[in-house]
């Protein structure tokens, strides 16, 4: 193979291509319409949302509840930290709080992703249900996020408010924003006072009202709260051990305007609230004039870049080069300053009711024009769209070690904006969505495309901040629709080579990484091997899908252990309350249906059953609440462990993937072969495809997984292809298909696919039946722990123990193998039974029961049909024990066929001295005389 082109031969390639005539006008035509077209490398095809209607069913209950969520939910909460970052009113809404806002963990540094998962959700209702509430709800987020773009474009603007004496200026919290003050503001003189009105929002400690000063050596601040909660004025020539101090005696009430004032004449200095002196010290020996010209003169901001942004309103700021008295300061409270007894301060005085844009004027006389600004300055470029300023993106760019404190991911939260804008153009065609998403793509290439290589694999490489989810992914739909050079290059930009290369060799270096760090970048590369043909991406992608599956998976499904990857083949090791990250089994499934688009692997099909009917149903509570989603971080698999469906602080990854993976479960129903020869229908679930191209309507009529089987009835026109229904690899128990009633030749074989090819007439009936079977999956590393399989449907027990419960299942085992005879059916309950008093019930119902998914297998006596022998079932030194082998060679066609088995077993333990003659023979007449369920 040709070695990889370089990522900037690559963007030189694909420039030249972008300009071949033609191009250009198949991509714009596929723009226009608002629709993703399939690449030319997959074989298979998905069906959009909207050809896909969910019939009644466990599926459609649980899409009704997160559809009310999207109903109900104000996203006026979510766009709340995108409006604040631009310095926007934020309309009185409160931030979701959690991991959406400033005092959620890691200090709301992934404040953003959420309204991202959430626009997805709302596309998802939308094409799925056409209800035109989502589609005005995704205007509503689209419409304020252009906005919010727009302002971080331009210089900062007064926020104005009603303020103490007309108009005021607002700082909202997360605004990052401040007033800049000219140097010669404080006049050098030796005796002043400052008089502001401010309006605290919040009660964060030392957020400055304001400070003059040079670094953290050299200043003068008043902070509306010190360590203590009170208002506090310092001077120091000396940073922090130096100061002369003032503190205030109670905190200043929140919401409610107060008047702040420091005087300083002498050697005395005095701080008034609200007109009252709290504070006096009469040892001052520094003031202004000793300060000498200072750099930065701030209202807001503080010279220590850890202190917080000053967050509230401010009104009527005045200096004065004198000390006011008590008479003049008490005449502030109740005029304004121009109408007040001492009047406008002569060194400065900005009347912010006075003012608008980003400049405010100094009615002094002095001509001291303050400007409004950023801390961080402003975007790199007009593409930028966050919910925090860029700072960091900025800082991963010079980081060597993870610290989520300060860079938490700045990537992956920009994916989920921008995938949620693709979203929300492909459901809508609204055009704002895509140019927003379009100038999120042109503002990472420019950040990115000048970063070194190496630079760029240290960056991805950072456990935590490095994380970029499934951008890649997202960045090749957009470069799909847009057709920018720019954008398949970025694409290309997030390679990880080490990990690539690892995984294109098949070599396993999984052990020890973050799972949902890594999981969707596979999806990613099958996106990139689409765009580019280039392999390593393909092969990378197949390989490491099985070091996961089975290797590190659950039998829901999930992987990871505390969001981590331990050693391959380490199950029953990793068991913990912190198991299958709810965000991995998502990644898992679109990793899985993305690899079956490529290359029809039924392996991949049966895992998406699996994970989809019992994690992803199961991650979701089964009760109503429009605030909450009510969907699981982790699912412990520890005994008797009750899920927690508001995890963490809430807003978290899974809550957000949680409520896409609830408004998509239709997406892998049913897809069609590229060349429209076949139909693959691969999951049992009621449903509604309309199949345009074809103009053939099926509905599946089923109650699965409750029944075993499905009814396919076509509609609309005639049309030949091939029917392939999938035979999942749990269905030893036969598989039969007929079609009107006429049984249809052929060997279904578990684990494949079943073709009925035919030309297809409208009314035509396709009946599949699917027996279920119970069955059990060993814990890898330690086949005595087991967890218990009815058909797809993960069974778990109900019990509030905390050990490891005991359970045998050959009591009454059937002939055919069938292990389910030994359980007793609850009467009225489907998928529920019960073993030794305990109740089993399937893992997808969303309850706050202690359960356990795995327990111990014991079967200490030899038992046939009810009957025991009175014998201890003996086992080999790996743990196999004599009724494992004698059952593992069901099904049996006959109890004579099944006496003969355990006459042949018995022998040969006998033979190896595990089992004592007379033992064996009460073992085989106990087989003999007992009665079996068939």
């Amino acid at each position: 193979m040709a070695p990889p082109l370089s990522r900037r031969t690559l963007l030189q390639s694909a420039i030249l291509a972008a300009a071949v005539p033609g191009a250009g006008a198949a991509v714009a035509s596929a723009a226009s319409a608002a629709t993703l077209p399939p690449p030319a490398s997959w074989t298979l095809q998905p069906f959009a949302l909207k050809d896909v209607a969910l019939g009644s069913g466990v599926f459609a209950a649980k899409r009704k509840l997160m559809l009310d969520h999207a109903r109900g939910y104000d996203v006026n909460r979510l766009l709340q930290v995108f409006r604040a970052n631009a310095g926007l009113s934020t309309l009185g809404a409160v931030a979701p709080g959690g991991w959406e806002g400033l005092d959620g963990e890691a200090n709301g540094n992934l404040r953003g992703h959420y309204t991202g998962h959430f626009l997805t959700m709302l596309a998802q209702a939308y094409a799925s249900t056409g209800e035109q509430v989502f589609a005005d709800r995704i205007a509503t987020v689209v419409g304020a996020l252009t906005e919010v773009r727009a302002a971080l474009r331009t210089d900062p603007k007064m926020l104005a408010v009603t303020g103490k004496w007309g108009g005021a200026l607002e700082n909202v919290r997360g605004s990052y924003q401040y007033v800049d003050l000219p140097a010669a503001v404080l006049g050098g003189a030796s005796a002043i006072t400052l008089s502001v009105w401010v309006k605290p929002t919040h009660d964060a400690n030392w957020g400055r009202v304001f400070d003059f000063g040079n670094n953290t050596t050299r200043y003068m601040y008043l902070a509306g709260r010190n360590a203590s909660g009170v208002p506090r004025f310092a001077i120091t020539t000396g940073g922090p051990g130096g100061e002369q101090g003032l503190n205030g005696t109670a905190a200043l009430p929140l919401n409610q305007w107060s008047h702040l004032a420091v005087t300083i004449s002498g050697t005395t200095g005095t701080l008034y609230v609200n007109g009252t002196a709290v504070a006096t010290n009469t040892a001052m020996t520094l003031n202004p004039a000793t300060l000498g010209t200072l750099t930065n003169n701030w209202l807001g901001r503080s010279n220590y870049a850890s202190d917080p942004v000053f967050a509230g309103a401010f009104d009527e700021f005045n200096v004065w080069s004198r000390a006011l008295t008590q008479a003049e300061i008490t005449s502030l409270q109740t005029k304004e300053a121009k109408l007040s007894t001492p009047g406008l301060g002569d060194l400065a005085s900005y009347w912010f009711q006075a003012t608008s844009g980003g400049t405010f004027s100094d009615a002094s006389g002095r001509g001291l024009t303050a400007t409004l600004r950023r801390t961080w300055g402003g975007p790199s470029h007009p593409g930028f769209l966050a919910a925090y300023p860029e700072t960091q993106f900025i800082l991963l760019e010079s980081m060597t070690g993870s610290d989520y404190t300060k860079v938490w991911a700045p990537y992956y939260t920009a994916h989920k904006i921008l995938r949620g804008l693709l979203d929300a153009y492909l459901a809508t065609d609204d055009a704002r969505a895509l140019d927003l998403a379009s100038g999120m793509g042109d503002w990472m290439h420019s950040r990115l495309s000048v970063l070194p290589e190496a630079t760029l694999q240290r960056m991805w490489g950072l456990f935590s901040s490095g994380e970029f989810g499934g951008i890649v992914e997202a960045i090749v739909d957009l470069y799909a629709l847009t057709g920018k050079a720019e954008h398949l290059a970025l694409a290309r930009l997030f390679d990880l080579d080490s990990l690539i290369d690892a995984c294109a060799a098949n070599t396993d270096t999984l052990d020890g990484l973050h799972a949902n760090q890594h999981i969707p970048i596979f999806t990613g590369l099958l996106r990139l091997y689409d765009a580019t043909g280039e392999t390593r991406y393909l092969t990378a992608a197949k390989n490491f899908w099985g070091m996961v599956v089975p290797h590190r998976m659950y039998g829901i499904g999930g992987t990871s252990t505390g969001e981590f990857w331990k050693a391959r083949d380490v199950v029953a090791g990793t068991i913990s309350a912190t198991n299958a990250e709810t965000c991995c089994a998502y990644n898992l499934l679109k990793l899985s249906r993305t690899l079956f688009f490529h290359e029809q692997t039924p392996a991949y099909m049966d895992y998406y059953e699996r994970a989809l009917l019992n994690q992803v149903l199961g991650s979701k509570q089964d009760t109503a609440d429009a605030e909450k989603p009510l969907v699981t971080y982790f699912i412990g698999l520890t005994p008797g462990h009750v899920r927690d469906y508001t995890p963490k602080q809430g807003t978290t990854c899974c809550e957000g993937t949680g409520m896409e993976s609830a408004t998509k479960y239709q997406d892998s129903v049913y897809f069609k072969a590229a060349d429209g020869s076949a139909l693959y229908v691969n999951l049992y679930s009621p449903s509604t495809l309309t199949w345009a191209e074809k103009g053939v309507t099926v509905t599946q009529t089923t109650n699965y997984p409750a029944e075993q089987g499905t009814t396919l009835t076509f509609g609309g026109s005639s049309a030949a292809f091939g029917l392939k229904l999938r035979v999942p690899s749990w269905a030893t128990a036969g598989f039969q298909v007929t079609v009107n009633g006429s049984a249809v030749s052929g060997t279904p074989v578990a684990g494949s696919y079943f073709t009925v090819s035919r030309t297809w007439q409208s009314g035509d009936v396709v009946r599949v039946t699917v027996p279920f079977r119970l069955r059990v999956e060993k814990a890898l590393d330690d086949p005595s722990l087991q967890t218990l399989f009815y058909g797809p449907v993960n069974l778990v027990a109900r019990n509030s123990s905390t050990s490891y419960l005991q359970f045998g299942l050959y009591a009454n085992a059937a002939l055919s193998g069938d292990l389910l005879p030994t359980l007793t059916p609850v009467s009225g309950t489907s998928l529920h039974y019960t073993l030794n008093g305990t109740e089993f019930a399937p893992f997808h119902e969303g309850t706050e029961d202690p359960t356990h998914a795995y327990w111990r297998r014991a079967e200490p006596r030899v038992v046939f049909g009810n009957s025991d022998s009175g014998v201890a079932n003996p086992a080999k030194a790996d743990g196999t024990t004599l009724l494992d082998e004698v059952w593992a060679a069901a099904p049996f066609a006959s109890k004579a066929a099944l006496v003969t088995r355990v006459r042949t077993v018995v022998d040969a333990w006998v033979a190896a001295g595990l089992l004592a003659q007379a033992d064996g023979e009460k073992v085989v007449s106990t087989a003999n005389a007992a009665t079996y369920v068939a």
